[in-house]
């Protein structure tokens, strides 16, 4: 492949800065790494080309000298020698490729990163009302802790805890790929630096055990169907004191046999008599709170709307309540005793009609849908 300009490689201006040339780095040595390119000897040259720029470039005195003078300002081979510690603060650039920082062997000197615990989750069912009004309630919750006999150790004594002499210590092992070299967890110690020699009796070696806790959980008024809830550090227990987990409670809610919901209002619907929609009145319907009297006004149309103003949801995210939105369903009688039918009769003739055939009844089911 002939030599290329190192600006032109990464594809970054002669002004760049250390942080632009980083950046063009990543994305080039990203894409064209061996790993996600195995027997690609076009795609390996790039990566050696981009490596060899970005080791020039990020050096201030080798930088200079390239700009005064070029290739031939860095000795006869042009790259002066490749240096895996330059590469150090891209530990993150192959996270993904290896699952794992610390890429170049000895770039960081071996730091192991600290184990996290995993978060768990819960579903919790609730009642309709306890989702509006919110609650405190108890759930068990089996997880796994660190080890009280052994403090997490995994060692029957803190003796038995030994340093893996494969890694020595360190949780990765080196190797050779071309010209520069990748770590990868150790084999023997499985990444932890060290080895036990007579595990602990209650874990079996593991630092952790399998417990059944009891926690409170406190609900706040106005959750709904699928929110979740998370609790800080209750989630499964970290090996060798590394940060415990979170748990996850998502609620599910019962549904009510009078109430729906929409966001923070509530909905609801209430018969009403015939006489009372022609004649208006006041009538007492259930709410969250208890029955509430309302107004009916004369004429009332079956599916009117009665708004009740704060009696909804509380907003989780604050600011009052939602409203509650009562339906008015006027009842037609499925059946009539004589005296209905006589009373209905005379009110259509005051009307101005004629009972038809079929009777009255059925044209007053019609009237009223």
């Amino acid at each position: 492949m002939p030599e290329r300009d190192y600006y032109e490689i990464l594809g970054v201006a002669k002004d760049a800065d250390l942080a632009a040339i980083k950046k063009a780095y990543r994305k080039l040595a990203v894409r064209y790494h061996p790993d996600k390119n195995p027997g690609d000897k076009e795609a390996e040259d790039r990566f050696k080309e981009a490596a060899e720029a970005y080791a020039v470039l990020c050096d201030p005195e080798k930088r200079a000298r390239y700009d005064q003078f070029g290739r031939a300002g860095l000795g006869s081979a042009g790259f002066s020698g490749f240096d895996p510690a330059t590469f150090g603060d891209f530990a993150d650039i192959f996270g993904d490729l290896f699952g794992f920082g610390g890429i170049f062997g000895g770039a960081r000197g071996g730091r192991r990163r600290q184990r996290r615990g995993q978060d768990l989750r819960y579903d919790l069912e609730i009642d309709f009302e306890e989702a509006v009004r919110g609650l405190e309630t108890k759930i068990r919750i089996p997880r796994m802790e660190t080890c009280p006999t052994c403090k997490g150790s995994g060692a029957k004594q803190p003796e038995d805890v030994k340093t893996c002499s494969q890694c020595g210590g360190r949780g990765q092992v080196a190797f050779q790929q071309g010209f520069f070299t990748i770590a990868r967890p150790c084999g023997r110690c499985s990444g932890r630096g060290k080895v036990i020699a007579h595990p602990c009796p209650e874990c079996r070696g593991q630092g952790q055990v399998r417990v059944e806790r009891t926690l409170t959980v406190r609900i706040p008024p106005g959750v709904d169907e699928g929110t979740r809830m998370r609790l800080t550090g209750e989630g499964e227990g970290a090996p060798e004191g590394g940060t415990a987990g979170d748990l996850y409670v998502v609620l599910h809610v019962r549904p009510h046999e009078i109430f729906k919901r929409e966001g923070e209002h509530l909905l609801s619907e209430v018969v009403i008599s015939i006489p009372t929609a022609v004649l208006g009145g006041k009538i007492r319907v259930p709410t969250i709170d208890g029955e509430e009297e309302i107004p009916v006004e004369a004429g009332t149309e079956s599916g009117r709307v009665v708004r009740l103003h704060g009696k909804g949801a509380p907003r989780l995210e604050g600011g009052g309540r939602g409203d509650h939105y009562v339906s008015l369903v006027v009842k037609v009688p499925a059946r009539l005793t004589p005296e209905q039918r006589e009373h209905y009769e005379k009110l259509a003739q005051l009307e101005g009609t004629e009972a038809p055939d079929r009777g009255l009844f059925d044209r007053v089911k019609d009237i009223f849908g």
